[in-house]
């Protein structure tokens, strides 16, 4: 989503969660947001274009991307299945070299971890993919199992020396962005207008659309568009709402453009979408 996300990941004794993503998940577009947890992301199959600040990588079938904490990043998938691992920085053990501890840094952004691992990357990718696949595990001792391949992992990257010092200050075009993803998340249900955009971020129209599509790939109104369709899909699994509603709920004002809308992204109207997806409300 695209905002500052505020949720728990997995629980306060665990905080890390698996999410598995194929093309019916109501997430499959990873909408811009940011956040002070850590992600992985590991592509099972296809291609992904993901942006993480001003920077972008199309990341293949076995690359891994990290996110690094408050960094903004979205994606788009094209054929494709991915992961990503969510946890809070400071729950990789806390072990001092050369006087501070590696893990400290990292969660607080002194350090940034490289972003981009391609595949052939063996040593890197044993530990990652250890932390995917353990993640799975039924039993307890997954538990202990996930926190030494984390350590592992981090172990790999002290070793080869795959981060940068960071002065830790956020780019005022980062900054920008942040403000106007949180006030989409905020109002997209009203009337939206690319000046309304453009004066939160305190630029021209014109420069806003130029800036707004390098950080993203997407202009401010195809994105404001692509945002209301996924919440628009939310609703239509997890709620019996007439689709009308959900449509003026979610910024449409017009039912036959929403349904045209929600086609042209999804593939497939909103009524075949809930039909296919619907989960049952106990």
């Amino acid at each position: 989503m695209s905002f500052q996300e505020l949720k728990v990941h997995g629980t306060h004794d665990f905080p890390l969660e698996l999410y598995h993503i194929e093309e019916s998940h109501p997430k499959y577009e990873m909408a811009f947001h940011w956040h002070h947890n850590i992600e992985l992301i590991r592509v099972l199959k296809g291609s992904m274009t993901i942006f993480l600040d001003n920077r972008k990588y199309t990341a293949k079938t076995g690359d891994l991307i990290f996110v690094n904490s408050e960094i903004i990043h979205g994606a788009y998938p094209e054929n494709c299945i991915y992961e990503c691992v969510v946890y809070d920085g400071l729950f990789v053990p806390n072990l001092y070299v050369r006087g501070r501890s590696f893990s400290e840094v990292t969660a607080s952004g002194q350090i940034q971890v490289n972003e981009y691992f391609p595949a052939e990357n063996d040593d890197l990718h044993r530990f990652s993919d250890g932390i995917f696949d353990e993640m799975k595990a039924k039993d307890d001792g997954k538990y202990y199992r996930v926190i030494s391949m984390l350590c592992g992992f981090y172990g790999v990257i002290l070793k080869d020396s795959l981060y940068i010092e960071s002065c830790g200050e956020i780019s005022e075009a980062s900054q920008k962005l942040k403000i106007v993803l949180k006030y989409i998340r905020e109002a997209y249900e009203n009337p939206i207008t690319l000046y309304d955009m453009s004066q939160i971020a305190g630029l021209s129209p014109k420069y806003f659309c130029t800036y707004f599509k390098r950080l993203t790939g997407k202009t401010p109104i195809d994105y404001l568009v692509t945002y209301r369709i996924e919440r628009a899909s939310r609703r239509l699994i997890n709620t019996d709402d007439p689709v009308t509603d959900i449509a003026l709920s979610t910024g449409f004002n017009d039912l036959s453009y929403f349904i045209k809308t929600f086609k042209n992204i999804k593939g497939v109207t909103p009524n075949t979408f809930r039909k296919a997806y619907r989960i049952p409300l106990i």
